[in-house]
């Protein structure tokens, strides 16, 4: 988990200063050619403006005129740009320098500078204008016209352009030195992240761990957590909560099972083994015998409802649900079948079944099993003399048919367990010597798979359970 957590952070940093490289590459470029486009649009400007003064003065004849010269300096001063006229042929004529003796007047531009000014309108140089600047400058030559468009001079506005990089000079530094804080800052919460993102998944594999080894106590911490991870980790515990709770019903089934099996065949053995050496007595050898017989028919039960389960519990719901039947006509029929019993405990039926058909979804064999097993029941625990209630109705698309008998309450602790798996009360453990305690809990696995619901109540005597069937559309 470490090296994950290493290799993640190592995956991250080298993402993210290659990032840092990019941006920073990019920033340099794309803000040193801004400085540079603002120094043109500055020059290109200033050009604009003095050149209708200088063709004012260069119409009068007055290029050399000391109030222009005076004028040109103030301009250049305040922008920070150098200019100078120069006449038709490239002679400089004046400047903005301030100094009594500008070394500029009189020098004659070179002769490709020349050539390449325009005639009319304006042309853009950059480098040293012919040697004319020692270092590089940008400028902006424009032509100054007389009344017959002859071209009179020219004038010059230049911008050293080390002034405009200078500027990017000293600001790229500052952004470099941002952007290694930046960048520091950034590894380090990318490495407190991912450790604080994998401390969950960490937990988690320890977690399965201790599941591996049969310990499914333990849960992952969320801390509060809301993001994506703690809704893993709340799934997590969510399966580790129906894992021991799988186990416990596991070791409780095993358990339960061991002590199902282990009475009956106590009992053949026992009688077996007496048979065989001559205890039993030749005169009781056939009850003795009858008994094995009976154990040995329950133990048969006891695999057959097993089996039963298994085939519920992988049945698919959707190939359920595609059956229909007819629940009224299912309902008489199987009560048919305990005619002998309710006659043998003289029982007063209460049937409440509608005459016509009502429609219902699900597997009729399947449903056939929960009935029965509710009406053994019913007709067990009834009391002799007793009434034994079957009630069918319907209420927008469900359909609900009530077994109901008058017998011994069912405590109230013991209704929510009435469902397990080998689960008796002990009212039943003195009556139901037959049974092997999964009668309810096939009713309960039918019913689920059917994705239908069943409830008992039990007061004074009177027990009810009832369970839901959806009507065919």
């Amino acid at each position: 988990m470490h090296s994950t957590i290493f290799r993640n952070f190592v995956s991250t940093a080298a993402m993210v200063i290659v990032s840092f490289i990019l941006i920073g590459l990019a920033f340099g470029v794309v803000s040193r050619n801004v400085f540079i486009s603002e120094t043109r649009e500055n020059v290109m400007s200033s050009s604009q403006e003095v050149s209708r003064m200088a063709a004012a003065y260069a119409q009068a004849g007055d290029l050399r005129s000391l109030e222009l010269r005076m004028t040109l300096s103030t301009v250049a001063s305040s922008t920070g740009e150098h200019i100078f006229i120069s006449n038709a042929r490239g002679t400089v004529v004046t400047c903005s320098d301030s100094v009594a003796f500008c070394e500029h007047i009189g020098t004659v531009l070179d002769g490709s500078v020349v050539e390449a000014l325009p005639q009319s309108g304006t042309a853009a140089f950059r480098g040293t204008l012919g040697e004319f600047y020692s270092d590089p400058h940008y400028t902006v030559a424009t032509a100054l016209l007389g009344n017959n468009s002859t071209v009179l001079g020219y004038l010059f506005v230049s911008k050293d352009t080390r002034a405009a990089l200078d500027v990017w000079k000293t600001i790229l530094p500052l952004f470099i030195l941002i952007s290694v804080v930046v960048l520091f800052l950034a590894l380090v919460f990318s490495y407190a992240s991912s450790r604080f993102l994998a401390k969950p998944l960490k937990d988690m594999a320890q977690t399965a761990r201790r599941f591996g080894q049969g310990d499914f106590s333990v849960r992952v911490e969320t801390a509060g957590r809301t993001d994506e991870i703690g809704e893993l980790a709340e799934a997590f515990n969510s399966m580790a909560d129906s894992l021991e709770e799988s186990e416990e019903q596991r070791r409780e089934f095993i358990a339960n099972v061991s002590h199902e099996l282990k009475t009956p065949m106590t009992t053949i053995a026992g009688f077996a083994d007496g048979l065989l050496d001559g205890t039993i007595p030749p005169q009781s050898q056939n009850r003795y015998l009858q008994i094995i017989s009976s154990e040995t028919k329950r133990l048969a039960r006891l695999v057959r409802s097993m089996l039963e389960l298994s085939r519920l519990q992988g049945g698919d719901r959707s190939v359920l649900l595609q059956k229909s039947f007819d629940v009224s006509e299912l309902l008489r029929l199987t009560l048919i079948n305990f005619a002998d019993k309710i006659e043998a405990k003289h029982l007063d039926v209460d049937f409440q079944v509608p005459e016509e058909p009502m429609i219902t979804l699900g597997d009729p064999d399947a449903i056939t099993q929960v009935v029965y097993n509710l009406l053994d029941n019913a007709v067990k625990f009834s009391k002799e003399g007793s009434q034994l209630g079957l009630s069918l109705w319907k209420d927008n698309t469900k359909a609900y048919v009530s077994v109901r008998n008058h017998g011994q309450t069912i405590p109230e602790a013991e209704i929510p367990r009435i469902f397990d798996r080998f689960h008796k009360s002990d009212r039943s453990r003195s009556q139901d010597r037959d049974g092997v305690g999964l009668g309810l809990y096939i009713v309960k696995t039918i019913l689920t798979r059917h994705g239908e619901d069943i409830a008992v109540t039990s007061r004074q005597g009177v027990t009810d359970f009832v369970f839901t069937l959806t009507l065919k559309p």
